[in-house]
C-alpha cells in the first residue's frame, strides 16, 4: 500500500512539474520563443498521461516553430492538439488551427493550408489580436500562390485590425502585393505613395528605397517606362551607383529600353546588371540569373531572330537549382524531425532506467525503513516492560529490606525451611488471631515480610536479566542475591502462595475457592490473592508475568462474575458484604 501511495504520489507530482513547466513556457512564447523551446525540449512527450498535457505540449512545441520560421515537417501531431481544443478554447482553436495550416504548407500541401486558414477567419468571437495573426498567415500563404482578387479582402481586413504602427504598414504592402497580383495596378501606385511619404516622414529610408524600387517597376508594368526610367535615375542619384540593388535598377533599365524598342540600349544594362549582381550576389545569385536569363533570351531573339537552347538550358537549370534546394531544405527538415525523435527516444530511454534504479533503491530503502522501525518499536515495547518489572521489583526490595530486623535470640537459632516457617507462622497466627495488642500487629508485619520475601524468592529474576542484561538489572540481582527460589514454568510457586494467603488473611483463598472457583479462572484468583496482600498492579503484572493492561481487563471480567460495583473495591468486597 505503502508503494503505491508513494506510486501514486509521485506520478502526480510529476505532472503537476509538467504543467508548471508547460505553463512556463506557454508564458514565454510570444516575448521569448528561443527559451520557451528550450523549456518543451526538455520534455518527455510519451510520459505525458494527460490529453490536456499532450495538447498543449504539441500546441506550443508547433506554435514555437511557426514563430522562429523553423521547419515543422515534426509537428504532425498538432492534428491532436487542434482537435483537443476545437469547441473548448477559442484561442487556442484558433491558434492551434494556423499552425496546423503552416505544418500542411510545409509538407506540401499549400492549398489545404490556405483552405485551413479561410475556416479559421470565419470564426465569430475570436480577439482581434488572434484573428490578426490568422489573417496575417493567410495572406502571406495567398502571396507565396500569387492570389490577387481573393487575397485582397484578407488584407485590407488585416491592415483594419493591425494596431502597431510597424505592423500596420507591413499590412499595407500585403494589401500592394495583393493589388499587384490582381492586376489593380492604380490601387498598387496609390497605396506605395502612401507608404514612401510615410517612410519619408518617419525617416526610414531603407524602407523608402525599397518602396521607390517597387514604384519603379510598378509604372514599368503600367506601361510608363519613361517615368520609371526618370524615378530609377532618382534612386541611383540618391543612394549611389553602389546601392545594394543596383543590379534590379540596371535590369528594370534594361526592361524599359527593350519596351521602348531600344534593343542596344537594352543589352547594355542588362550587361551591367549582370555584372554588378556578379559583385553583389557571388554564389547566392539563382534568384536574379532566374530573370536575367529570360531577358538575354529575349534580347538574342531580338537582335538574331532566332531562340538559343542555351538560354532555354539556362532558365531550366535555374528552376531545377531552385528546386532542389527547396527539396534538399526539406530533407534536411524531416532528417531535424529523425534526430529530435530519435533524442526523444533515447531521452526516454534514460529515462526510465532511472526511474528503474530510483523504484529499486526506495523499495530498499523502504525495507530498511520498515524494518528499523520495527526493531526499535519492539526494542522500546520491551524496554517499557522491563522498566515497569524494575520499578515493582524496586519498590518490593524496598520494602523488604525496610521491614524490622529479627530478634537477636531468633538469629541464633537454626534456619528452618521455608515450609516450616510458614506452617508456625500460620500456627501462631490461629494461635493469637483474637489479640488485638501490639504483638499481634508486629506479628503480622513480619507474616507480611515473610509473604514478600517468599515472592521475591520465587521471582525468575535470572529470566529478566538475560532479557533485559542492563546494569541496573544485575545491580537489582546482587541486591537480592541471598534470595533463592526454583519455580519452574511459573515465576511463583503458587500451592506456598495460597497457603500463605490462608494462614495470613483467616483462609482467604479457600473460601474464595470454594464459593466462586467455577467462576473464576486461576489467573483470576490469583489476582485477587495479590490483591489482598496490597500488591500493585505493575506488581502483580510481574508476579503473574502478564502485562497491565491485560490486569486490568480481568479485573473487570472478576467485577462482572462476582457482581462487584464498578465503583466498589473487590477485595473489600469480598471481605465484608461477601464474608470471605
Amino acid at each position: 500500500m505503502s508503494l503505491a501511495v508513494l506510486g501514486i504520489a509521485s506520478c502526480s507530482k510529476t505532472m503537476s512539474r509538467y504543467d508548471e513547466d508547460i505553463d512556463r513556457a506557454e508564458k514565454l512564447m510570444q516575448s521569448n520563443p528561443d527559451s520557451a523551446l528550450g523549456i518543451l525540449d526538455a520534455i518527455d512527450p510519451s510520459e505525458l498521461k494527460q490529453d490536456s498535457l499532450r495538447a498543449k505540449y504539441h500546441y506550443l512545441k508547433g506554435y514555437g516553430h511557426l514563430s522562429r520560421n523553423q521547419s515543422m515537417i515534426g509537428d504532425s501531431l498538432i492534428r491532436v492538439a487542434h482537435e483537443y481544443y476545437r469547441g473548448k478554447d477559442v484561442v487556442r482553436d484558433v491558434r492551434s488551427g494556423m499552425v496546423l495550416a503552416w505544418y500542411r504548407f510545409w509538407t506540401g500541401d499549400t492549398p489545404g493550408a490556405i483552405a485551413m486558414l479561410d475556416s479559421l477567419s470565419s470564426l465569430a468571437d475570436v480577439p482581434d489580436s488572434v484573428m490578426a495573426q490568422t489573417l496575417r498567415a493567410r495572406v502571406l500563404l495567398g502571396a507565396s500562390e500569387y492570389q490577387g482578387s481573393p487575397l485582397v479582402p484578407y488584407a485590407k481586413r488585416l491592415h483594419r485590425l493591425e494596431t502597431d504602427s510597424m505592423r500596420k504598414m507591413e499590412s499595407r504592402y500585403m494589401l500592394l502585393s495583393a493589388y499587384e497580383y490582381a492586376g489593380e495596378t492604380d490601387s498598387a501606385l496609390r497605396l506605395l505613395d502612401e507608404l514612401i511619404d510615410y517612410a519619408r516622414d518617419n525617416k526610414w529610408g531603407d524602407k523608402q528605397f525599397v518602396f521607390e524600387v517597387e514604384k519603379a517597376q510598378l509604372l514599368t508594368e503600367k506601361g510608363m517606362s519613361a517615368e520609371s526610367d526618370a524615378l530609377v535615375s532618382d534612386i541611383f542619384r540618391k543612394a549611389g551607383p553602389d546601392n545594394e540593388a543596383a543590379d534590379l535598377l540596371y535590369f528594370q533599365h534594361a526592361i524599359n529600353a527593350l519596351n521602348s524598342g531600344d534593343v542596344s540600349r537594352a543589352a547594355r544594362n542588362l550587361a551591367l546588371a549582370d555584372s554588378v549582381a556578379g559583385k553583389l550576389r557571388k554564389d547566392d545569385d539563382a534568384y536574379y540569373r532566374s530573370y536575367s536569363n529570360l531577358l538575354n533570351a529575349i534580347i538574342d531573339f531580338k537582335c538574331t531572330g532566332r531562340i538559343k537552347l542555351m538560354h532555354i538550358n539556362g532558365l531550366n537549370n535555374r528552376q531545377n537549382e531552385r528546386f532542389n534546394r527547396a527539396m534538399a531544405s526539406q530533407w534536411e527538415s524531416e532528417r531535424g524531425a529523425l534526430r529530435q525523435q530519435n533524442r526523444a527516444l533515447a531521452l526516454k530511454a534514460e529515462s526510465k532506467h532511472k526511474t528503474v534504479i530510483i523504484l529499486i533503491i526506495s523499495l530498499l530503502a523502504l525495507i530498511v525503513a520498515t524494518g528499523s522501525i520495527w526493531i526499535i518499536r519492539a526494542r522500546r515495547q520491551r524496554e517499557r516492560e522491563s522498566e515497569e518489572r524494575i520499578e515493582a521489583l524496586q519498590k518490593m526490595v524496598d520494602e523488604y529490606r525496610a521491614m524490622p530486623a529479627p530478634k537477636a535470640d531468633e538469629a541464633d537459632e537454626e534456619p528452618k525451611d521455608e515450609a516450616d516457617e510458614s506452617a508456625e507462622t500460620g500456627d501462631k497466627e490461629a494461635g493469637d488471631k483474637e489479640a488485638d495488642g501490639p504483638e499481634a500487629e508486629e506479628t503480622r508485619h513480619r507474616d507480611s515480610a515473610a509473604l514478600r520475601g517468599a515472592m521475591l524468592r520465587q521471582l525468575g529474576i535470572i529470566r529478566m536479566v538475560a532479557e533485559t542484561p542492563t546494569e541496573q538489572n544485575r545491580e537489582m540481582l546482587r541486591r537480592i542475591s541471598s534470595i533463592e527460589g526454583n519455580t519452574g514454568r511459573e515465576l511463583v510457586d503458587w500451592d506456598n502462595v495460597f497457603e500463605i494467603i490462608d494462614n495470613l488473611y483467616s483462609g482467604f483463598y479457600s473460601k474464595l475457592h470454594e464459593r466462586h472457583g467455577d467462576e473464576l479462572s486461576l489467573k483470576e484468583e490469583q489476582i485477587i490473592v495479590l490483591m489482598v496482600a496490597d500488591f500493585s498492579t505493575k506488581e502483580i503484572s510481574v508476579i503473574t508475568g502478564q502485562t497491565t493492561s491485560t490486569i486490568y481487563v480481568r479485573k473487570s471480567s472478576i467485577r462482572k462474575k462476582l457482581g462487584v460495583p464498578e465503583k466498589e473495591d473487590i477485595v473489600r468486597f469480598l471481605q465484608e458484604d461477601a464474608g470471605i
